[in-house]
């Protein structure tokens, strides 16, 4: 089988960092962005040969097509570049709020932009853009967050549309018990969600993966947007 190129936006930690892992586990090249070049270089070294690290800010748009220059031929795009805000109505912080939405809605979609001379227009090519759960089960201090996660389902839509053949969807993680943001949180705050997912165990970061890797390589999804967090919210 063809060795495959995937890049992974996001990729020096967290979600992003387990995914560029499995990419090469799975026996594909991956090339995984940081906002800084020294950090990328050494998480790519840690990974492997198959692994490029690159620096790539996507909360400044406009530097991205130079950036992504050197990048080639890619066969799957994942955008998992996130920022935690906590933002509200009451007291809103309008810098932290433009930041966000523009790391997101438009930084992702200025990546795609960039690199749709280099992603082969075939069924074969999966786009995934990282949302989440906030758009639809809000908590305090999630104004910018909802808002921009609810965009990520709309700009799935519209890129699956558009870009067709070429499939994208959306991936909606709820809370996954042991990522770095929530793993640190007191025993009392993730019970209390554990209490509201069936089974009584939350969702963790080899879920996100395995619904990464789905969305990247099934042929018949597109315009989806897949929550991933166990059932949370049905008790």
């Amino acid at each position: 089988m063809t060795q495959r190129t995937i890049a992974v936006i996001g990729g020096t930690s967290g979600i992003g960092l387990e995914i560029a892992k499995e990419v090469v586990a799975r026996g594909d090249r991956v090339v995984l962005t940081g906002r800084d070049q020294t950090r990328a270089d050494a998480i790519a070294r840690s990974i492997g040969e198959s692994a490029t690290g690159l620096a790539l800010d996507i909360s400044e748009p406009e530097s991205i097509a130079e950036s992504l220059a050197s990048v080639e031929q890619v066969h799957g795009l994942v955008l998992a570049a996130i920022e935690r805000d906590a933002n509200t109505v009451r007291e809103y912080d309008i810098t932290r709020a433009r930041r966000l939405v523009t790391l997101k809605l438009v930084g992702y979609t200025e990546t795609v932009h960039t690199l749709l001379d280099r992603l082969e227009p075939t069924v074969d090519t999966g786009i995934v853009l990282f949302g989440g759960r906030a758009k639809d089960a809000p908590y305090p201090g999630s104004t910018t967050v909802a808002t921009i996660n609810g965009g990520v389902e709309g700009l799935v839509h519209s890129m699956a549309l558009e870009l067709a053949p070429m499939r994208v969807n959306g991936l909606h993680p709820g809370i996954i018990g042991d990522s770095p943001f929530w793993a640190d949180k007191p025993a009392a705050v993730l019970q209390g969600y554990e209490s509201r997912t069936p089974g009584g165990k939350l969702a963790t970061m080899a879920d996100i993966v395995g619904a990464t890797m789905f969305l990247l390589g099934n042929r018949g999804v597109s315009g989806t947007s897949l929550y991933v967090d166990r059932g949370w919210r049905l008790t």
